[in-house]
């Protein structure tokens, strides 16, 4: 179980990178773009969090 909670955080972390990247090689994000991906990142920073809890447990 450990394997694939592992599996699925690295997933979330790669994801998560995908969209810091992609605000901070980009310029000229619209209010939309910016609203739209800090949604999505927080959603992935609540799940990476879930479930580095459930491994500790």
């Amino acid at each position: 179980m450990d394997d694939k909670i592992n599996e699925t955080i690295n997933y979330y972390l790669l994801k998560r990178e995908g969209i810091l990247n992609y605000f901070n090689n980009n310029n000229n994000l619209t209010a939309e773009e910016i609203i739209e991906n800090a949604e999505e990142l927080s959603i992935l920073e609540y799940k990476i969090t879930a479930l580095q809890v459930a491994l500790e447990n």
